[in-house]
């Protein structure tokens, strides 16, 4: 089982969320996600992974998406949808951070971003922060 299924089978989201969770990794659309403008479908999955892996208790419907992806780093806002609820965090998720903290660098001498990206996936947010709830 993949550490995204995991989640979601944990996860309290709606199944109709789940689904689409599923399909967006699968083919990078579904309903109940929405990316405003381009952003690389690997940076999303481990976006989603975020957060259905830090809010297991929230019943999601449907998530908006606006962020920039640059070549290490994922920058932006995601807009998590209930029910009876929005919750809005502002989130950066950065390999090379990530290596830097694990002290690896690549031949170069470089933090060796693609090594946290392959190892630790998802878990390279250094920022995830509730900023705003609205009913």
């Amino acid at each position: 089982m993949t550490q995204l299924e995991q989640v979601l089978a944990t996860s309290n989201a709606a199944e109709t969320f789940k689904t689409s969770v599923r399909s967006y990794c699968e083919t990078g659309a579904a309903d109940h996600i929405h990316v405003e403008g381009f952003a690389p479908r690997v940076k999303v999955r481990r976006l989603l992974t975020q957060v259905l892996a830090t809010e297991p208790e929230l019943p999601i419907e449907r998530i908006a998406l606006r962020a920039r992806s640059g070549c290490s780093d994922f920058v932006g806002t995601v807009q998590v949808h209930t029910a009876s609820e929005t919750r809005v965090y502002e989130f950066v998720w950065d390999c090379r951070w990530r290596a830097e903290q694990e002290g690896w660098t690549d031949c170069f001498g470089f933090p060796d971003q693609i090594r946290a990206a392959r190892e630790y996936d998802w878990r390279c947010f250094v920022r995830w922060e509730s900023v705003r709830r609205a009913n």
